[in-house]
């Protein structure tokens, strides 16, 4: 019964965000394993209640619950105004998910051509995920949901993780290609 009023809880939070900045987007609870996300070939925002609270938890000075909740829709909604580039993306975005099905984690880092596509994918992600940012921002300034430094970091934890999982695979690339090259004596 509690874990059904937060789930209703979130999914109004949710709600009256979506509602109040006047776009129509479906909401879906899900038990992805991913606190929320926007799919773009549905044009829906996904959350999942569970994940969603562990994930504010995990922040070294979690702000209210409503206030995670609402700047990571925000987000959300970020992506769904830049809808149009995540679709113009989908063709190149299959073709690296197809190379991730055919080739196992140790293939693609042993091999550049397979390693750089999945630094392409990691920076694809990243530039949606900061015009994402960027249109929240633009969003909020309007809406005022919540105040600019629980914003800010609540921004900066979720980019920290696509730019740490593009690092250490920047890191794994240049170490191939030194291996590669012969060394000169």
């Amino acid at each position: 019964m509690i874990k059904q009023l937060k789930e209703k809880d979130l999914y109004e939070i949710i709600n009256s965000v979506v509602q109040a900045v006047g776009m129509t987007m479906t909401i879906k609870q899900d038990h992805s394993g991913v606190n929320m996300s926007y799919n773009f070939i549905g044009d829906y925002v996904g959350f999942d209640a569970e994940r969603l609270i562990e994930a504010k938890n995990e922040l070294q000075y979690p702000p209210s619950l409503e206030v995670y909740v609402k700047t990571m829709t925000l987000h959300e909604l970020g992506h769904a105004v830049d809808r149009e580039a995540l679709q113009s993306s989908l063709p190149r975005t299959i073709e690296i998910f197809t190379m991730k099905k055919q080739h196992t984690l140790q293939e693609i880092y042993l091999h550049e051509h397979l390693l750089s596509m999945l630094l392409e994918e990691h920076d694809m992600n990243i530039q949606f995920e900061q015009t994402a940012w960027e249109n929240a921002w633009a969003l909020n300034r309007k809406h005022h949901f919540v105040c600019e430094e629980d914003f800010n970091y609540i921004k900066q934890h979720s980019l920290a993780t696509y730019k740490k999982i593009y690092e250490q695979d920047l890191q794994a690339y240049h170490h191939l290609l030194n291996q590669l090259v012969p060394q000169l004596a």
